[in-house]
Formats: C-alpha cells, sequence, structure tokens
C-alpha cells in the first residue's frame, strides 16, 4: 500500500515538474539566441522556522524529502535554523552564524534562497531584518498584512522583486472575524485563539476602523482557567466569544460557556477552524453555534488522488500543512527555473553579518516575483493556492470558508445549517444566504443589581418577574438606547456605604468589582459615591428623611357629651333631682301657705300652679335649662328647696359646659411630636434609624462633626499655653456649635436600632415584646410614603431634612452614563416620568383609602355631636307617640261619656263598640262643661 502511494506521488510531481520544464523550454525556445543556459545545478535552501510552529517544520521536511528522494538536480545544499522566536537577540545571532557557515566556501554551493517559514513575534522581525540586509531572494510565510513586517516596509524597486511575503491560511482566517463584526454589527468581542494561530500583531490592525470593542488572548490550556478566561471577559462586558482553534480547544471552552451559562440570545459564540473535517463535539446541553470552516478540496480525477495521497501524509491541520508543503515546492521550483533561465547566477555573491554596514546590500536584478507566479499558474496545489496581489500584504493563500449555524443539544449536534461562504483574502465581505446567523449575536444586554424598594423596585415570587417605577424607568430608556438587561438582588440587600476601612459593600461594590453594569433602586446621589462610580441625571426629585409614627387614635362617640362627667355622677345628679322633686311635692302638700291649702288666698292671682307629683318633676327639669323652671311654690318652705335646686342646677351646668369644651377641643388638638426638633427634645418617644442604613450614617456623622468642633473648641479654650489677653478675648465666646445630634444619636443607641425595616413597623405599632414603649422610625421619605399609602394605622411626621436626588449608578467611565441621560430628560421633556409617579403613587393599586387627620382648623366632627341630633329626634319621636296616645285617649273618653248620659240602656252597649275613625280635625268639646275643666285635665 506505501509503495502505491509513493507511485502515485511520485507521478504527481513529475506532472508538477515537467510542467514546470515545458515553461522553461517555451522561454528559452523563444528567446532564441539571445539567451542560453550553458549549464545548471541544484537550488541550495536555506530554510529559517520557528521551534513553535510544528506544522511548518513537519511540512517542509516532507517537502524536502520529496524534493531530494524523487526528483535528483532540483534540491542542493540545505541548511535549516530553528529560532526561538520570543527572543530575536539570540534568533539573530544563530541565523548569521549558520549563514556564515554556509557562505564561508563561497562558489555555487551557497544559498540560492532562503525559504522563512517564521510566524510572527520578535525572533520573526530578526529573520526579516537578517534577509532585507543580505539580499538574499527569499520565500516567506510569516504573519501579517501590508507594512505588518518591520524591516520589509521601506524595500527599494529591486527587492521589492525578489522579498516575497505569502500570508499563511493561519493568519488569514482571522480576517472573517473583521468582516462577521462588520456586517453583523458587533458592538463587542472576545477573541481567543489556541496554538494553531499567532494573533499578537493583529492587536490593532484586525478590528481597525470598527465599532467593536475588542479583546485578543491567547486560550488558557486547562477548563477551570478558560471559566476564570470567559469570567474576565463578562466582567468586561464582552458577550460575544470567538475561538479560533482545534478540535480539542473548541470543546473546552464550549463546555466551559455552558457551566458558566453563558447560552442564549445574551451571548453569541463563533468558531473557526482550519480542519475541514471538524465539527463540534462538546458535553453542551443547549447551544448555538456559527461555525466556520475550510471547505474541503474536490477528489475525483488521478491528479486529485495523488494529492489526496499527499494530503494523507501531512499533519493536521491540512490547509496548512499543505500550505508549507507547497510552498517549499513553489519556491525551489521558481529559484530552479531562474537558475535555468541564467536569471541566477550559478556562484552568486553573498555578504554575511560581520561585514554588513547598512550600506553593502547586493543588487540582485532578479524578478523572483515573476518566477512564482509563472510557476504558480502551472501547480495543482495540493490544498489551497495562492492568490497573487501587486505587493507583498496582498499575496495570500486561495480557499474558501463555509458557515454553518450548528445547533448542539445533549451532547450531540442536532442541526447544521449552511449559511454562507467566504473567500478568504482581505476585506472581502462574508456571503450570506440565511439569516438566522444575524440573529445568532448577542443582543447587547446589560447586568442590572438591584435592592427591593416599594414602589421602585419589587419582585413578583410568583411571576419571578421585577416590576416597579424603576422598572417602568428602563423600558422607558430602552425606547431610546435598545438594549436587554437581566436583573438580580444584591446579596447584602446593602445600597452601598463606605466603611472605615475604605471598603464597599451592596450595589457600589458590585459596580467597582465590574460584577454589575447598572444598580438599580432609589439610590441616592452622595459625595462619597461619586467617587467611585458614575451617576446619570437624576430621574426623581429630591428626596430627604423624615419621621413615621403610629397614627393617634383619638376615640369618637355619638353620645361624647354624656362621656364628659363619669357614671356615678350621673347617678348622682339623677337621684338628687328625683329627691329634690319629691321633696317639693312633700313640702308643697304639706305646707298650710302652699297654693292647693289656700286656693281662695290666691284666686286673684294671674298664675295658679298647684305644685302635685308631676309638676315638681316638670319644674325641676326645666330649671336646668335657659328656659327656667317658671312660676316658683308660693309656700318659703318649697321656695327654698327650689333655690337649692337652682342653684345645684347653675354648678352642675357650668361644670359640664366647661368640660364639654375641653374634651371636644384638646382631643383634636394634641399633637405629640411635628418636627425632627420636637422629637429631640422629648424623652417618652424612643426613635432611631434602621442601622447602617443611609439616616443611620446621616446622624452618625452630624454626631462625629459636632465632636470635632468641640474638641477643636475645647483645645483651644483649654489651652494652657495662653495669655490673659488671649483667654480674655476667648472668654466672650460661648460654644458655637449645638450638641443636637450628638443627644439624639445616643438616644438612639439606648433605644436601640432596628435590623430591618419589620422590625421598626413592630416598634411602631408597639407589638409583641415592644408594647410598652412609644417609637418613631426615621427613614427616607419615599419608604415612609409608601408605607404610610398602604397601612392607615401609620402617619407621616414633620417636613423632610438632608434632601439628596436618586439617580441610576453605573460603572465609572461606562459609555452608559451619556446614553441614560440623554433618555432620562428626553423622558422628563415629555413628562413621562411625571406619568410614572402618578401611576405608583397617586394610582397603585395597593392604595389604602385612609380617613383624613383631623387638622386643627377643623371643627367638631359629627361623630363626637351626633348624639345631641339623636336626643331630638328620640325626643320627636316619643312626643309623636304621646300625640296619638293623647288624640286617641281623650277622644274615646269622650264618646264613653257621651253614650253613657244620652243613650238608653238597650243601645248604649251597640254605640260603644263602634269603630273610631281617625282624622286631623280637632275632638269634639261636647261632654266638657267648661274650659276650666279641660285645663285641669291636664
Amino acid at each position: 500500500m506505501i509503495s502505491g502511494c509513493r507511485c502515485v506521488v511520485r507521478i504527481y510531481m513529475l506532472c508538477v515538474l515537467s510542467a514546470t520544464f515545458a515553461v522553461h523550454g517555451a522561454r528559452d525556445s523563444s528567446n532564441g539566441d539571445k539567451q542560453k543556459p550553458t549549464r545548471s545545478r541544484p537550488v541550495n535552501l536555506f530554510i529559517i522556522n520557528g521551534m513553535k510552529n510544528e506544522a511548518g517544520n513537519a511540512s517542509v521536511t516532507s517537502a524536502l524529502k520529496t524534493l531530494g528522494e524523487k526528483y535528483s538536480g532540483y534540491l542542493g545544499n540545505v541548511w535549516s535554523v530553528q529560532i526561538n522566536e520570543t527572543d530575536s537577540s539570540e534568533s539573530l545571532e544563530i541565523i548569521c552564524n549558520t549563514w556564515s557557515s554556509a557562505i564561508r566556501k563561497g562558489g555555487s554551493s551557497v544559498p540560492d534562497l532562503i525559504l522563512d517559514v517564521t510566524r510572527a513575534d520578535v525572533g520573526a522581525e530578526a529573520s526579516s531584518s537578517f534577509t532585507a540586509a543580505m539580499g538574499v531572494p527569499t520565500l516567506s510565510a510569516q504573519f501579517g498584512q501590508e507594512g505588518d513586517i518591520l524591516y520589509w516596509r521601506d524595500l527599494d524597486l529591486d527587492q521589492q522583486n525578489y522579498l516575497i511575503q505569502i500570508i499563511p491560511p493561519n493568519d488569514l482566517v482571522p480576517e472573517a472575524i473583521r468582516q462577521l463584526a462588520i456586517q453583523m454589527n458587533i458592538t463587542n468581542a472576545g477573541i481567543l485563539y489556541d496554538k494553531h494561530f499567532v494573533m499578537t500583531h493583529k492587536y490593532k490592525s484586525l478590528l481597525l476602523n470598527v465599532p467593536t470593542r475588542h479583546v485578543i488572548n491567547p486560550l488558557q490550556d486547562m477548563i477551570d482557567n478558560a471559566k476564570d478566561q470567559l469570567s474576565k471577559l463578562r466582567d468586561l462586558d464582552v458577550v460575544n466569544y470567538f475561538l479560533l482553534g482545534d478540535g480539542d480547544s473548541i470543546n473546552m471552552l464550549l463546555d466551559a460557556g455552558e457551566s458558566l451559562s453563558f447560552i442564549g440570545r445574551m451571548y453569541g459564540w463563533f468558531i473557526l477552524t482550519l480542519d475541514e473535517e471538524l465539527w463540534p463535539n462538546c458535553g453542551c446541553e443547549n447551544i448555538t453555534v456559527l461555525f466556520m470552516k475550510p471547505e474541503a478540496p474536490e477528489t475525483g480525477d488521478e491528479k486529485n488522488q495523488a494529492e489526496s495521497v499527499v494530503r494523507a501524509t501531512l499533519p493536521k491541520p491540512l490547509i496548512t500543512s499543505a500550505f508549507y508543503y507547497d510552498l517549499t515546492l513553489l519556491g525551489v521550483s521558481a529559484m530552479k527555473s531562474a537558475l535555468d533561465s541564467g536569471d541566477w547566477p550559478l556562484e552568486p555573491r553573498h555578504i554575511d553579518c560581520n561585514s554588513y554596514d547598512e550600506t553593502n546590500t547586493p543588487t540582485r536584478g532578479l524578478d523572483f516575483l515573476a518566477k512564482l507566479m509563472a510557476t504558480s499558474r502551472n501547480m495543482t496545489p495540493t490544498y489551497a493556492g495562492i492568490n497573487w496581489g501587486k505587493k507583498n500584504g496582498q499575496h495570500h493563500a486561495s480557499f474558501n470558508m463555509s458557515m454553518y449555524l450548528v445547533n448542539i443539544e445533549r451532547e450531540k449536534v442536532t442541526s447544521k445549517e449552511e449559511s454562507g461562504e467566504w473567500q478568504a483574502g482581505i476585506e472581502v465581505p462574508l456571503q450570506v444566504n440565511n439569516e438566522k446567523i444575524m440573529n445568532n449575536t448577542a443582543v447587547t444586554s446589560y447586568r442590572v443589581v438591584a435592592v427591593q424598594h416599594p414602589p421602585f423596585m419589587m419582585y413578583n415570587n410568583q411571576t419571578g418577574k421585577w416590576y416597579g417605577f424603576c422598572i417602568d424607568l428602563l423600558d422607558a430608556i430602552r425606547e431610546t438606547v435598545p438594549f436587554e438587561y437581566e436583573v438580580r438582588e444584591v446579596e447584602d440587600h446593602e445600597f452601598g456605604s463606605l466603611s472605615e476601612n475604605g471598603s464597599w459593600n451592596g450595589l457600589m461594590r458590585e459596580l467597582i468589582d465590574k460584577r454589575a453594569d447598572i444598580a438599580l433602586t432609589s439610590l441616592w446621589v452622595m459625595a462619597e459615591r461619586e467617587k467611585v462610580v458614575d451617576f446619570t441625571v437624576p430621574y426623581y426629585d429630591l428626596v430627604g428623611l423624615t419621621i413615621m409614627m403610629q397614627k393617634t387614635k383619638t376615640s369618637t362617640s355619638l353620645f361624647k357629651f354624656l362621656t364628659v362627667l363619669e357614671n356615678e355622677v350621673w347617678l348622682c345628679i339623677l337621684a338628687a333631682y328625683f329627691f329634690t322633686s319629691f321633696l317639693m311635692w312633700l313640702f308643697d302638700r304639706w305646707s298650710p301657705y302652699s297654693y292647693q291649702n289656700n286656693r281662695d288666698k290666691y284666686k286673684d292671682d294671674d298664675e295658679k300652679r298647684e305644685f302635685n307629683l308631676r309638676e315638681c318633676f316638670w319644674f325641676c327639669m326645666t330649671s336646668l335649662t335657659p328656659q327656667g323652671g317658671g312660676e316658683a311654690p308660693k309656700n318659703l318652705s318649697g321656695r327654698l328647696v327650689a333655690a337649692t335646686w337652682w342653684l345645684f342646677g347653675f354648678i352642675i351646668i357650668a361644670s359640664y359646659t366647661a368640660n364639654l369644651a375641653a374634651f371636644l377641643t384638646v382631643s383634636r388638638l394634641e399633637i405629640p411630636i411635628e418636627t425632627l426638633e420636637d422629637l429631640s427634645k422629648q424623652y417618652k418617644i424612643q426613635y432611631a434609624p434602621i442601622i447602617n442604613s443611609p439616616a443611620y450614617i446621616y446622624f452618625q456623622r452630624m454626631a462625629d462633626i459636632e465632636m470635632r468642633f468641640y474638641e477643636i473648641w475645647k483645645d483651644m479654650s483649654l489651652n494652657d499655653s495662653l495669655s490673659d489677653i488671649e483667654r480674655a478675648k476667648l472668654a466672650v465666646w460661648d460654644y458655637p456649635v449645638s450638641d443636637k445630634y450628638t443627644k439624639m444619636f445616643q438616644a438612639m443607641k439606648e433605644a436601640g436600632f432596628p435590623p430591618d425595616i419589620d422590625t421598626a413597623l413592630k416598634r411602631i405599632r408597639r407589638l409583641d415584646e415592644y408594647a410598652n414603649n412609644e417609637f418613631a422610625f426615621i427613614g427616607d421619605a419615599t419608604t415612609v410614603k409608601y408605607l404610610t399609602m398602604t397601612n392607615c394605622d401609620l402617619t407621616q411626621v414633620g417636613e423632610e431634612f438632608s434632601r439628596k436626588p436618586y439617580a441610576i449608578a453605573v460603572q465609572q467611565g461606562s459609555p452608559l452614563k451619556d446614553q441614560f441621560n440623554n433618555a432620562i430628560l428626553i423622558l422628563l421633556n415629555k413628562r413621562r416620568l411625571e406619568k410614572l409617579k402618578d401611576k405608583w403613587w397617586k394610582h397603585n393599586p395597593v392604595k389604602q383609602n385612609c380617613d383624613l387627620e383631623n387638622s386643627q382648623s377643623d371643627g367638631i366632627s359629627i361623630h363626637n355631636i351626633g348624639g345631641v341630633f339623636l336626643v331630638i329626634f328620640v325626643g320627636i319621636i316619643f312626643a309623636c307617640f304621646t300625640l296619638a296616645f293623647e288624640y286617641w285617649y281623650y277622644r274615646h273618653r269622650a264618646k264613653v261619656s257621651e253614650l253613657h248620659q244620652t243613650t238608653p240602656p238597650k243601645i248604649k252597649m251597640a254605640k260603644a263598640i263602634k269603630s273610631i275613625r281617625f282624622d286631623l280635625h280637632p275632638a269634639p268639646t261636647h261632654g266638657f262643661q267648661t274650659l276650666s275643666q279641660i285645663r285641669s285635665r291636664f
């Protein structure tokens, strides 16, 4: 089998070389007698390669073996130099030493051609500087585009013809990233590469003039290191990941990405490989990749079958190995053509490194580029041909790459949609035939970190979604700045405060460590925060601190006028009333001077009042009213009882009126705390903010400031070194700074700081162990406003103080600041922010319809005075029933009396049971003798 392969290879090489000789023969015949080579010789080859270019070493060795064994007369002396591409001094020294040894004998044994298969870095620069200085025809496969080879930038016309660079496939494939970024409008890119690629020379040029933030790094070898690498890229807001590598590198990175959950619409994966037979084979559960690989060459006729045999002997990636293999054959064949045609002398002159003085580079007069182009036209490439340009940086390998949209589910490739192709080249656009790949890029997504604070940021445990004022604001901003976002709550539930050692926690820590892009909640703009993060323009009004207490419950009663006096007093008054009435009746009945016992004596008086028991009750009752009791008894004893009752009634009425007025006014006007000043001056009500909250920090710092001023004043006033005159001058100056906050903070410490808002609410409502102490909570005004809006038993006390605006925080230097500023200003001009405020405050579905609190200017409530109206109503109802009874009673009695007087006995009974018709006419007066008789009945 091996011998058969060798025969095929031999046939292939004969075809290539025969074609080459045919070209040379035709050219010699056309020249006629002008130029006829007298003789020819093999090509002496000087090879420079990097130690890490394993594919280049193996491929060149294979090509040399083919030339040496099968085609005698083509290849003469060979010198090979392996250099360390990371050390220019060492590399140049090795090259110069080997070169000096190669040209020492001179004559026809010296090198004719330098084959430079170094890739990049300073070692490759040493090689290119050597070839330019020595003036030796060179065929280079160094990486780099026009101007990237430092020492070949300013070549003269002679050097441009024999110093030739052809860009290899593994330096051309990264150019596809540039085209992907342009056509897919990719805004960020993390570009990783393995040992098959070198990207150090492309840091600036790859995405030059393309608006794509990018990071280019070599891929780490271990999966844990690869995870760290991806995490760092994510911290830099890079969510589009490109990999240039082989199968092992691809599978490792995809596994690392899925383990970090870097999948879905928020991430884009792009894989570029040199292996035409490779497909991803990772342990991924669900990931979609845009996969690009070279198109495999066609195999069919005898010549292509020979190429297939050659490809089978070369290492992978085949496209790279075949390129170096063909490059070696091309260079030797082209130089052999130059020797045969006499364009290159049989005994060329060379200089060495020691004799070089920057002015003695030999002039060759060789158009080596034309020889290469002519030779390549008659060669069938093993894999990729060569696309010739006009100058170095434009010659490159010629091949096509196919694009596939690959979906991997449960460790298997479930679909491979061919989506386009790319003809490898410089600034060659992609040919896309599947619009789906345009959606494979990661959408612009930002990591939002939040703290729950109703109604600004709230989380629905059932739906797993965030909602609130800030979410609506962010969605409104997205109308101007398109992006996606994912929200998570900060672990310590803190907004972000600065500790004594200078470290931050909460939202600020997340932004500083770049674990989040946006901090979104009711976040105050503070001086120390502005030093470590950037804030947008405020999206909310100035918000300060305020006080929240339990709403004072004023007891109301329709019969408030009855609660003025205690029940015992009412019973005593009632007993005195009955006793006085009975005593007055008794005195009037037994006194010889009373009216009823001296009717003849008082028959000429206008008022003839008989004080029977009913009349005594009426007299005592009316005596308590402004109307008065009327005519007093005639007897002296009765009048003494009446006078005593009048004095008693006057005192009772006066006391009752005064107490009723006090009850109805003091209960309305009693407001224990109105301002922070009131709170600081009392000791009955405890007060404190939540520990480590902005309110806590405010009072702590104010107390510290007061203490600092006190220490300064104390040091100044108690300074023993002061003279008497200076001390006298200071004596007139009292201590200028109040210690209000020092005392308040000390009172807060004694009361204890609640750890959270739930504990604060328990203390306000005096629940459980807090039942014996009144408590006032101090917090930001929006928290207090929301709690009072949703709880009718809470109230806000006093005005706000220490007011600051709310804004969105982003990383320091983030471009989001300017973008969000513009969007917020647009919303402000459209009054969208006002609508959001109305939505979450005035029209919030959780808002409670609470009763309005009584104001000092309000009048007496119907709830307290309404009982008197009930008294009138009951009295009127009772009077109506009494009138009905009187009407019935006296009408019925009159008819019975008439019946007994005028009706015969037989029909008395029939008339007596006659029904009575109700009407509104007065009852008839027949049956009554005189008006005095009627009066006496009443």
